[in-house]
């Protein structure tokens, strides 16, 4: 006789969303949106190389003792393991926080905050390419209307002045931020092969330790030019934040939403990231919310919307399918 569990009816699993766990994803995505916040006050002070370094060196060690407090231990991995988690590393957690804290030490926190909603577009365009994934009309569609939208945010709602001068509304910082989506696209991309034997806590784990490595060789002749002594102890809290907060505590909430709720339920509570980085970044920084970021971070959210349409979205953040967009969330 099967011992096998029933599998919860579509009933059961709406029940699941209780007001405790919206409340939490709720937070969740308040505590990414404050990520650009905080990022913005440490790319102030630090190198991006540094500043990454040091998100990591929190976020690594905690994930740690999250894993085995979840899990029990953390797995040995293979030699395919090993460089898979190794792409994971470089992809999302290297590269995604240097282009990240680059982008915010030359743009407001706010408009970086909108460009990364761009990432499940991003996401399902490369997916569409790498693995042939038929999107459909309704997809393309949703595609092209968050395109609009960027593109009134990166232009300011003047479309015509930028097509006459692009350097006038597309920077370094403009750049740097968009690589940055398209590091995490790729990432996520990779995450499909790790979930497939790897839990999104331990192929997580995994792939921040990889990246701490890269960060520490990589950060290594930065960090001996830094002023220690002088650097703010709002830089030293904001990294605390990025690390304990905006990485490992909204990554462990978020995987809660996805086991109670599936993955398509949870993400859409992700569409509240660039809405909480605009309004953080104002109150707490005093940057000014633009109409155009407004207009053109709405336009997005709803070609987001479209684009995740009956689909299991990858969103991290860190911007897959069931296990893969428990993992694609640990960010910004």
């Amino acid at each position: 006789m099967s011992t096998q569990a029933p599998k919860p009816s579509p009933l059961a699993a709406a029940d699941a969303l209780t007001p405790a766990l919206a409340a939490k994803l709720v937070l969740t995505a308040l505590l990414w949106g404050g990520t650009f916040v905080s990022g913005k006050v440490v790319a102030n002070h630090l190198p991006p190389m540094v500043a990454a370094f040091g998100r990591y060196v929190v976020a690594a060690v905690l994930l740690l003792w999250v894993v085995k407090a979840v899990e029990g231990r953390l797995p040995r991995i293979n030699r395919q393991q090993g460089f898979i988690t190794l792409g994971l590393g470089l992809t999302g957690i290297f590269l995604y926080n240097v282009f990240f804290f680059a982008a915010l030490a030359h743009i407001p926190a706010g408009r970086t905050a909108l460009l990364v909603a761009l990432n499940p577009i991003i996401t399902a365009m490369l997916a569409s390419v790498v693995y042939r994934e038929r999107l459909g009309p309704v997809r393309w569609l949703g595609i092209a209307i968050a395109l609009v939208g960027a593109s009134i945010v990166i232009t300011r709602g003047d479309l015509h002045a930028a097509m006459l001068d692009l350097r006038q509304s597309f920077g370094l910082g403009e750049t740097m931020m968009l690589a940055a989506v398209v590091s995490w696209a790729v990432y996520t991309l990779i995450s499909r092969k790790a979930m497939q034997s790897l839990s999104p806590l331990a192929a997580t784990t995994y792939a921040s330790w990889w990246g701490l490595l890269m960060l520490s060789l990589s950060s290594a002749s930065e960090l001996g030019g830094v002023a220690w002594a002088a650097v703010p102890w709002q830089v030293w809290l904001a990294l605390l934040y990025l690390g304990a907060f905006g990485t490992v505590v909204a990554f462990v909430w978020y995987y809660e939403g996805v086991r109670a709720v599936g993955p398509s339920r949870t993400a859409v509570f992700t569409n509240l990231v660039p809405v909480f980085g605009v309004v953080l970044a104002a109150v707490v920084l005093g940057e000014n919310i633009l109409v155009s970021m407004v207009v053109g971070g709405a336009v997005t959210v709803v070609g987001v919307m479209l684009t995740s349409r009956n689909v299991n979205v990858v969103v991290p953040p860190p911007n897959v399918d069931s296990k893969e967009t428990q993992h694609a969330r640990l960010r910004s």
